[in-house]
């Protein structure tokens, strides 16, 4: 097993795009057994071999396991399905998992998804895995049972190349470690022998500052060290001017209809000034209809929102701003204008702020722009296309937007999902400062540690519905993904 990190632009995705066939190298070789091959598609790096699993599945709901795997190597004439679910049956038992042939995908749990995945690949005479950020979506007991397939693959002689951003994982499931900044290979070393902190700081460059709260006492360390390291940064921020005898952000009752079920089901909530509560659960639960309705993007069937006491159920977007709620919503691309400029970016949702009478102040613009770039660590111009930015540059573009305002209650989704550790250290600081600032934060995230190391409490949401609550003291991985999963017995 070896992994691979680096942060993001660091060269990670372009490398297995090569290896998969779908970019071609301007020079070197790719050797597989000591023998140098040539991949220009998916079906020679296939044919030699190579099967690659990615975070976002490639799978077709209503069609069956069988289906599914055979549709991954189907060439012309009839499908023999009875080969079909014997291949399924042979991959199912190399990786140790039991999966029904015949069972419609769009009804198997995320975590049996992903066994698909693996099982496409393993029908096609796989040599080399590899798992693009396989636990992102991923719920701690699913995390195991990949982890022990994994094992069971390598042990029969399998390579595996596993990328991720969560440093826990790599040290837990690797033999060694390689790692990539700016494209190139910094070093590779011994899992064995290497630390959370040094493998962080060969990723950066530098020291990592983590997000540990000095006042915690009773912590879950083996959880939380791969979200933290050495001390709490030092922040300086300027308190908000806000009540701390009642709640920052209120939710009661909040329903919003589905397809088939309440997406929102009777939500009820609430955020106190200075607070930050994490709102755990795997995707599809909720958690995204939950910001487009308290960030004024979908109406709420039944139900309350107030901010600082202002009520702003169904109110538009820029009602939602003004009463002093920021948000950063999960898609970051559908929240910029990719096209338009880093400054104009950063101005969309204050252009009134900006007006010299029926025109934009540009030198204003140009001003405000400069002064978040600074504060924010934003790595581009002024007048540098949002499209040009990575990705956790394009992040800070958000936070700088959004927290340029100072909002009193601020709701934050997937904030560093496929951020590295370094812009994932700068998020999570940022966060912090607005709950010592005294602004209640609802943060909402798949990543477990991340919910560890910076919420004060936990709640679960399931199926549109909050099913369970706890403090951050009594919150392990285990009882959190049970809640994750439906058990309210957790």
């Amino acid at each position: 097993m070896h992994a691979l990190l680096g942060e993001n632009g660091a060269g990670k995705t372009t490398l297995m795009r090569i290896l998969y066939g779908l970019s071609r190298p301007d020079s070197g070789t790719i050797s597989i057994g000591g023998e140098p091959v040539r991949i220009t598609s998916p079906a020679d790096a296939i044919t030699h071999g190579i099967g690659m699993v990615t975070q976002h599945f490639s799978l077709v709901g209503p069609m069956t396991v069988t289906d599914n795997v055979l549709l991954a190597g189907a060439g012309v004439g009839r499908l023999d399905r009875r080969n079909g679910r014997r291949l399924v049956v042979e991959a199912a038992e190399r990786i140790g998992v039991g999966i029904d042939p015949d069972a419609r995908v769009d009804r198997l749990s995320v975590g049996e998804q992903q066994r698909v995945e693996i099982l496409k690949a393993l029908s096609r005479d796989c040599r080399v895995l590899i798992l693009d950020e396989p636990t992102a979506v991923l719920v701690p007991q699913d995390i195991e049972s990949l982890f022990r397939s994994i094992r069971r693959l390598t042990d029969a002689g399998m390579g595996v190349l596993f990328i991720s951003h969560k440093l826990r994982e790599v040290t837990t499931i690797s033999d060694r470690v390689s790692v990539l900044r700016r494209g190139r290979i910094v070093d590779t070393v011994a899992t064995r022998g290497a630390s959370i902190p040094q493998l962080a700081e060969l990723m950066v460059g530098r020291r990592t500052v983590g997000v540990r709260r000095s006042d915690r006492q009773t912590m879950h360390d083996t959880d939380l060290d791969a979200a933290r390291s050495i001390d709490e940064p030092d922040l300086e921020v300027d308190a908000l001017d806000v009540p701390v005898d009642r709640p920052i952000l209120s939710i009661r009752g909040l329903r919003l209809a589905g397809p088939s079920r309440n997406a929102l089901d009777g939500i009820e909530l609430t955020v106190n000034p200075g607070e930050i509560v994490g709102v755990a659960g795997v995707s599809g639960n909720g958690q995204t209809e939950l910001v487009q309705v308290l960030s004024g993007v979908r109406h709420p069937d039944a139900g309350t929102i107030e901010v600082n006491q202002t009520d702003i159920t169904g109110a538009a977007a820029a009602d939602v701003i003004a009463a002093g709620l920021g948000r950063i919503t999960e898609d970051r691309h559908a929240c910029v204008v990719p096209h338009l400029t880093v400054e104009q970016n950063l101005v969309l949702e204050d252009l009134h702020r900006f007006r010299r009478g029926p025109f934009l102040d540009k030198r204003a613009i140009r001003a405000h722009a400069s002064e978040l770039i600074e504060r924010f660590s934003i790595k581009a111009k002024p007048e540098d296309p949002v499209a040009t930015l990575s990705g956790g540059n394009t992040q800070k573009v958000l936070l700088g937007r959004a927290l340029s305002r100072d909002p009193l209650a601020l709701v934050v989704s997937q904030p560093t999902r496929g951020l590295d550790v370094g812009a994932a250290e700068f998020v999570h600081t940022q966060l912090i400062a607005r709950r010592a600032a005294g602004a209640g934060v609802l943060l909402i995230s798949e990543d477990l540690e991340e919910l560890l190391a910076l919420a004060d409490r936990i709640v679960v949401i399931y199926e549109g519905r909050l099913v369970g609550e706890l403090p951050v003291a009594d919150a392990t991985p285990e009882r959190l993904g049970l809640l994750m999963a439906g058990e309210a017995a957790a």
